[in-house]
This record gives structure tokens, sequence and C-alpha cells, in this order.
């Protein structure tokens, strides 16, 4: 295990039950708040910004975090809590992706005519980054932090790839820990004002835009792909659903290779050429804004029990219902009833995994919740396709967005140590994924 993987203190897991009673209930009480706000949207320029009740409830949840010690005993959401909240946001995202997998089964037409695009989109996850953000970095003083930070979107991958090469003491390792965490606290809200904006001007295909909404993050690509479908026609959103979900398995699976053979080199080769050229317009050290970063052990929650995963369950279904009764208005037995069919399909995966131990989990669950999803390829794809209809897919970002809000606000001390130039750079980043993987898609279409 790299250090990049290395687990969180074991308080979390060991939080008395009460504890986690109320963190389920905090969390569905943000979901109902978010839901009850709804989308909001705004003019800016020549475009218009969409913000959706997934926003509200990060922002709300991550508000409560922060303010945990001025709230009650009844409702304190304290840091053990936050980082039980980021194992379950993992938990959870396992039932978002049987609905993504689903999606893509039931639009596999829709993706085949994507064809090409899908295929080459991929260069411009791979490369938009550092593109945008490492010139940028090197203007604004940043040294070795800025490959680390702008080889990729820092996702756990990228997180392994940087740990094993370089360590995560070392600047590269610091570079890409502070892509990972402003990615972490911003990257969904980022992405989702971004993908909004952009979808607004009408300069770009809708195909191609979902095709960069999968940028290889299950909470940033509900993000894009919820600011992008929210504009368009109800009839199309499921095909921009599976196009997004397609772009970001192939991001997933073929992305980690194109990062560690192709970008990541790249990165590092242009870094050698272009900081004596482009650094020499700042003096400035970037030890000073990231050097806090070096005790850091590791980033990600720990594994849970099968008890913990119920839980995250049970904060995924109800959202699902609350979102789909207030928002969508579907009744909330047939809610139940398509949800306990999804998590049915983790739990055949989750017993299916033992067989194959060293294949991830995230792959597996994708390629099996896509073949089920086929209609009339399985004797039970029929039947599972009509159970999980009606759970709209944006009914599954606003509980995943709220874990994602309580989970991120244990990291703002190590945010703010960051320094602005690193977060101004790994948003940059962020946006040169999407916009790069849009751009190449759209010659395509």
């Amino acid at each position: 295990m790299t250090s990049a993987a290395a687990a969180l203190p074991p308080e979390p897991l060991h939080a008395p039950f009460i504890g986690k009673l109320r963190l389920v209930v905090v969390a569905l009480v943000v979901v109902v708040a978010a839901e009850l706000i709804g989308p909001a949207q705004f003019k800016l320029g020549p475009g218009q910004v969409v913000l959706l009740p997934m926003l509200w409830a990060l922002l709300l949840a991550a508000a409560w975090g922060i303010a945990s010690r001025h709230t009650p005993a009844a409702a304190r959401i304290h840091s053990g809590l936050q980082s039980y909240a980021g194992g379950l946001l993992n938990a959870g995202l396992l039932l978002f992706i049987v609905k993504l997998g689903l999606t893509v089964g039931a639009a596999l037409p829709f993706v085949r005519e994507a064809g090409w695009a899908l295929l080459f989109q991929e260069f411009g996850h791979t490369f938009g980054t550092l593109a945008l953000g490492l010139p940028l970095a090197l203007l604004l003083g940043i040294k070795r932090e800025a490959v680390g930070a702008t080889f990729s979107v820092g996702r756990e991958g990228n997180l392994a790839i940087i740990g094993e090469k370089y360590g995560m003491a070392s600047p590269e390792g610091r570079g890409v820990l502070a892509e990972y965490i402003t990615g972490t606290v911003l990257g969904a809200l980022f992405i989702a004002v971004l993908a909004g904006f952009i979808t607004s001007l009408n300069i770009f295909d809708p195909r191609s835009l979902a095709m960069g909404a999968g940028v290889g993050s299950g909470s940033l690509m509900a993000a894009a792909i919820g600011a992008i479908s929210a504009q368009q026609p109800p009839e199309m959103v499921k095909q921009l659903t599976a196009i997004a979900a397609a772009s970001n398995l192939l991001t997933l699976v073929v992305g980690f290779y194109f990062t560690l053979f192709l970008s990541l080199p790249l990165c590092s080769w242009l870094y050698g050429r272009l900081e004596p050229v482009l650094g020499r317009f700042s003096t400035r050290r970037s030890t000073a804004d990231t050097a806090a970063l070096t005790d850091v052990t590791g980033v990600e929650a720990p594994t849970l029990r099968f008890a913990d995963n119920l839980i995250a369950w049970v904060v995924m279904t109800g959202g699902v219902m609350i979102g789909n009764l207030l928002s969508f208005k579907v009744p909330l037995r047939e809610s139940l009833i398509g949800m306990l069919a999804v998590i049915a399909v983790v739990a055949v995966v989750g017993l299916l995994k033992r067989l194959l131990p060293k294949t991830p989990m995230v792959l597996t669950l994708s390629i099996v919740a896509t073949v089920a999803g086929i209609p009339g390829l399985l004797p039970f794809s029929d039947a599972l396709i009509a159970l999980t209809a009606k759970l709209n897919f944006l009914a599954f970002t606003t509980p995943v967005l709220a874990l994602a809000g309580f989970s991120v606000a244990k990291d703002l001390p190590m945010f703010r140590q960051l320094g602005w130039r690193i977060v101004v750079v790994s948003l940059t980043a962020t946006a040169g994924t999407f916009l790069g993987a849009t751009l190449i898609a759209e010659l395509f279409h």
C-alpha cells in the first residue's frame, strides 16, 4: 500500500451507533432542505449559471460540519462523523454507479453512435489539465508541485501513481494532494457552475458536453452532467447521462494508463523546459504554501464493515426517495422498490467480487450493471429496467453531495494551508480536463 492509501484513524468506524444515526438523520434533513430550495439560475454575462439541489446539499452539509462546535449536541456532526461520512460516500457511490451502468446499457445505441468521439475525447481529459494548468502554475511561481497538481485531476488512482513514483512527501506529492483536496472541497461546485455556464452559451453539442463531464470522478461527473441536463429537453437526459457515464468509465479504466504512461511523463518533461522560461516571471517559491502538507499520511476514508454499508444505503435510499418525491413527484413506494433492486445488484456483485479479488469493485459493478441494463439480454434485464426506470438520475446526486459536504468539512483547515495559488491552478486543471474533452468531442459532432 502506498502512502496515499494509508488508512485514517479508526475512530470513525468505532463511533457509537447513536452518532451514526444522527449523521443519517441530519443528512436526510439536508437533502429535504436542498430539494425544497430547488434549482436556481441567474445570468452571468452572455451565459447562464444553474444551481441545482445537489449544490445546496453540498453547501449546507459543509456549513453544518464547519459549525459543528456551535450546534446542539443532538445535531452535532463532529470531525469523527465527518470522516465517517467519507466512508459512507464511497459506499453510496456504488448505488450511483449501478444507476449509471443501467442507463448506459439501456442507451447503448446512443453510445455506439458516439463512436470515435468517445474514444478520442479521452485525449482531452488526459492532456487538458496540463495544457491549461501547467503554464499558469509556472507563471504563479509554483515549482515541482505543479507536476503533481496538473498532470491529471488528482483522484484516488492518481494519488497512487504519484505516491509510487515520487512519494507523498515530495513536491509532486504535495501538488497532487492539493489537487485532490481542492477537487474534493470545491470541485463539484466549480464544475457544476462551469458546465452550466458553458452549456448556456449554446456553442457545443450537448453530446460533446456530456463526454466532457466524464472526468473520472463520480461526484464531479454527477455535478457536471446534472448542470448540463438541466438545460436540455427531458427526452435527451437519458442519452446524455449514458454518454457521460460511458465517458466516465472510460476515463476511470483507460485514463489511469493514459496518465501513467503519457500525461505524467509529458508533464514532467514540459516542466523541465517551460519552468526556466515561465518561472522567471515569478520569484516566489511554492514551498511556503504547501510545506504544511508534508506530514499528511493519507486522505482516503477507511474500509467500512457491512453494517456501515447498510447505513450508507439507507442514506442513499432515503435521499433518492425524497428527491424523487419532491422534485419529480414519484411515489415513495415506487422509489423504494427501485432502490431495493439497485441494492440487490450491488450485493450480488459484492459476492461475485470475492471470486475476482484483484478486480476493482467500481469496474466490476459498472460492467455488470451495463450488461444487465441491456434490454432483453438477460432473463431479468427487462424487469430490472422497469423497476429502476423511475429513479431519476438527479435524485441520486443530492444525497451523494450531502455526504461529500460533511466529508470535506474536516479538510478545510488543510485546505486553507494550501494557499490560493495552488487552489487556482487545481481548479484550472479541472476546467482543462472538461474543456479539453469537450473540444475534441465537438470535432466529431
